[in-house]
Parts: structure tokens; sequence; C-alpha cells
């Protein structure tokens, strides 16, 4: 990993990212004007302006200088993504591309130790530390790099201290251990002794229970986690008319700020909304007076992700990518759910997602729902990437009006009923044993409507990804000629699993 750079200049004919066109040969050559960082609040306020006049914020269309402050100001950790593609797979030369990106580092840095703190082993995508701000501008005039970003900056952290307009807290964070006595209307009772969501009667899921339960079928839920102490979403997972499935929790989360730590802190949720998404999807048929979920014979991979929904920071981003690599990786899984994201794209997720979709995943994101940070962003990431069915919450009876905090726009794919006029979200199991709450937003949204597509897809089990998007689509309000804001709008569950 120490080879001079010189030396590997002459493996031209290997790989065909280093030459004098694309290294400089001594960090002298590079002169940098703006030697001072900005700080987090200048970084911020650019990134707001950005989003704000209705554009999408990139590091990639930022000037060099804007990348290096964000980097200095997260921890001074960089993302670099390299190659032609984002899989190793198929990048033979991914080791020598790396190793030459690393020698880079070291000649600017001038330094050979403490730079690479994490190489993914399916991914082109590698952390590392770097200070210079002639660093960050050698490997961005490399071909052989995708993207290079601050891989620790904080944006809401920084929100939180700098705008002086959002508080941390639960209400900012998606968190929550409530539970709440469900008003009669708000469900009605199916066998054995289970509630379903007013919602299910809305979009014809009762009635497409008939067909098709879920089972066979595996959902990914990419989450803060699962309650430990929800034993229907536990040892009880089964109970009632679910049966033959199983539940399996990881934890790929790292509970510190210091991005050079180590050790996941386990699969069990601290925030609550994992717990919530994983009941809207598949919890139980169950004979305990509780909340059924959509797909209640479908199978269940959760992981701890992250610690709340807005994916700030290096461990939380970077659980995001393991889970999506890791969920790409698992042959059982058919569907992928994810109810959290972030106002601009993060190289290491995407590069996670499009693993996940080129191994065959369907993979449904939240389009957004309002915190005090993101009331003016449209449809987030990594819901508004190709890769990924957005999904948005609308009010009930409606298709088009979206919820009070969800958000719209050209992205969104479908639209799940979960507001009420009387201001009911969705019933699910709660955090706490034996109990049960209410669950909005495009998060409900999207867990739902994951276990819908699993309804279609245990159907008809041959059946591709694209068959069953297509399926969902030919049942939905707007078919053939998706709303400009909402997609194909309601899915009518029980004409597409007919």
């Amino acid at each position: 990993m120490k080879k001079n750079v010189f030396y590997l200049c002459m493996l031209f004919a290997v790989f065909t990212s280093c030459n004098r066109d694309d290294v400089q040969s001594t960090a002298a050559d590079i002169e940098v004007v703006q030697k001072d960082p900005l700080s987090a609040k200048q970084i911020n306020e650019k990134i707001n302006e950005t989003i704000r006049s209705g554009n999408r914020f990139s590091w990639k269309e930022s000037s060099d200088h804007f990348v290096w402050s964000a980097v200095f100001q997260g921890n001074k950790i960089a993302s670099v993504g390299f190659g032609t593609s984002f899989d190793r797979e198929g990048t033979p030369d991914n080791k020598a591309a790396e190793e030459e990106i690393l020698n880079i580092i070291q000649q600017y840095e001038g330094k050979s130790d403490r730079i690479l703190l994490a190489s993914d082993p399916y991914l082109n995508q590698m952390d590392v530390a770097i200070e210079k701000q002639e660093t960050i501008v050698a490997l961005r005039k490399m071909k052989n790099i995708r993207y290079v970003e601050p891989a620790d900056y904080r944006y809401f952290e920084n929100e939180r201290k700098t705008g002086g307009t959002a508080k941390s807290g639960s209400s900012s964070s998606g968190c929550g251990f409530e539970s709440a006595v469900l008003n009669a209307a708000d469900y009605t009772t199916v066998s054995p002794n289970a509630k379903a969501p007013w919602s299910f009667a809305k979009h014809n899921i009762t009635g497409a229970w008939s067909y098709s339960t879920g089972a066979g079928v595996t959902i990914g839920i990419i989450d803060s986690g699962v309650s430990s102490e929800q034993t229907l979403l536990g040892s009880s997972f089964n109970n009632g008319l679910s049966s033959g499935r199983s539940i399996t929790k990881n934890g790929v989360y790292v509970d510190s700020v210091w991005p050079w730590s180590s050790g996941y802190d386990g699969s069990a949720d601290q925030c609550g909304h994992g717990t919530s998404m994983a009941s809207a999807a598949a919890a139980p048929r169950n004979n305990q007076g509780q909340p059924v979920g959509v797909a209640y014979n479908a199978s269940l991979v959760t992981y701890r992700a992250a610690s709340n929904v807005v994916l700030d920071g290096y461990h939380e981003q970077n659980g995001v990518k393991i889970a999506f690599t890791e969920l790409g990786n698992n042959t059982k899984v058919k569907i992928i759910s994810m109810s959290m994201g972030h106002i601009f794209s993060v190289g290491k997720i995407e590069d996670g997602v499009k693993y996940a979709h080129s191994k065959g995943k369907l993979i449904f994101c939240a389009g957004g729902t309002s915190t005090s940070f993101t009331n003016f962003a449209g449809v987030i990431f990594p819901a508004w990437m190709a890769e990924t069915q957005a999904v948005t919450g609308v009010k009930e009876n409606t298709s088009n009006q979206k919820c009070d905090i969800c958000h719209s726009g050209a992205e969104i794919d479908f639209t799940y009923q979960m507001e009420r006029a009387s201001g009911s979200n969705i019933p699910v199991l709660s955090y706490y044993n034996g109990q049960a709450d209410y669950v909005g937003g495009s998060s409900v949204a999207t867990a739902s409507t994951a276990g819908i597509a699993a309804l279609v897809w245990s159907k008809n089990p041959s059946w591709t990804r694209e068959q069953v998007v297509n399926k969902m689509k030919q049942s939905s309000t707007y078919y053939p000629n998706p709303d400009s804001d909402y997609g194909y709008g309601n899915i009518n569950v029980l004409q597409a699993v007919q």
C-alpha cells in the first residue's frame, strides 16, 4: 500500500486512471486559493439555498473548497467512490485502484498511518482521513474517482446548532415510545382477534387476504431496529393465523459520535420507529386484540442501521449502506423497505441502493415526512432514485391530497391513505408488549406498500420485480397516466392479487 506513485503510473496498461493529467506529481503542484474552511453555518446556508431554489444539492457539483470545508467540519473523514461502477465484482482491478488512491492521499497528507478508516467489501467505496484541501483537489482530478464527499458532516446537527429553527428530540427524529388506546372507529376486528387498521378497507387489503397473505416472501426493513419487548415481533411472530415464517433481527449501527469507533450496539430498537414499520408491514394476524400488518404471513429481516430517521453522520450512513448490501446478498429477501432518508444524496448509500437493486430487490423508500428540518424539501433521498419506488401518505378517501406532514413530487410512485379527517393515523403494535399506537407520515405509507408488494409477489412467486411493480401500477388510481406529484396513486390490493 506504500508503493511510489511513479511506479503506479507505469501500470497504465492495467488501469488507465493514472497519468500526468489525472494526478499531480507533487503536492506543491496544487495551489489553493482559499486557505480557511467555511464554517458549518456557511455550509448549511449554501445547502439550504440550493434546495430552497428548487434544485438538488450535490457534493459533486460543489467546489473543491466547499467539499473540503465540509470534510474539515466533519471530523476530517471523506467517503470516496471509485472505479467505473459501484460494484467491486464488476471491477477486476478494484484493489489496484484503491491502492492508487491511498498512495495519492499519503503523498498529499504527508503521512502513511491512520488514513484508511474502512474499505467496503462489495462496493467500490472507502472512507479515509483527509485534512488538507490539496488532497481533495488531487483526488477529484483523478478519472478513476466517482465521488469524494464528507463522510461525517452532520447537516441536521448543524441546523440545530446554527439555524435556530430546529430543536433536538423525538419531534425531529421520528422517535417515540408512546402507546395509545385505539379508537374503535379506526379498526375492524378480524379473526382470530386482530385489529385491522381502517386503511385496509380503503385499499381492499382484507379482501385481498382471500388470495394472498404474503407467505413465502421475505421483506427487509432498514430502520432503527425492532423492540425486544414486543413479543408479536419476536417469540410470538407466528401467533394466531400467522405461521411458517420467521423474523431475523440484525444490528449494524455503531452508537458513537467518533467515526473510528467500532462495535455494533445490537438489533434492539432504541427509537420506536423501526418497531412501527415492522408492524405495519407484517405484524401477525394475532389472537391478542392487537393490530395486524398488511402481509401477515411474510417473513421479516430487520436491520438496526441508524438511531433515528434522519441519516446524519458517519455511523448512520454507514449502517444504512451495510444494510442495503447485506440485504442485497440475502437470497431470501425479495423486498426492501426503508422509511428514512436525507435531503441530499449520500454517495455510499446510493451505491448500496444500486447494489441491492442489481441483485433483483424491489426497494421502497419514503418520499419524505416534514420535520423542523425538512419542511422545505421535496421528495427526499434515496426515494428520488430510479432504483427505488417512492411512496408518500395521503388523506383518507383521496389520492392527491398529501397528509399534513408528507412530501410529494414528480418522483413519487405510489400513495397510501394514512391520515383520517379525525386526525388519526395507522394503528400499529406499540414498542411495549400488549399495547398499540398510531403512526403516520410517508414512513408508514412506505412500510404498508412494501407489505402490499409482498402480497402480490406471494400470489405470483415466479414473477420478476418488474412484473410485481407493473401489476401494482395497473391496480392503482392513475394508471396508465401517473399524476405529476402522486405517481400512480392508491393501490387497489384486491385487484392487484386477482
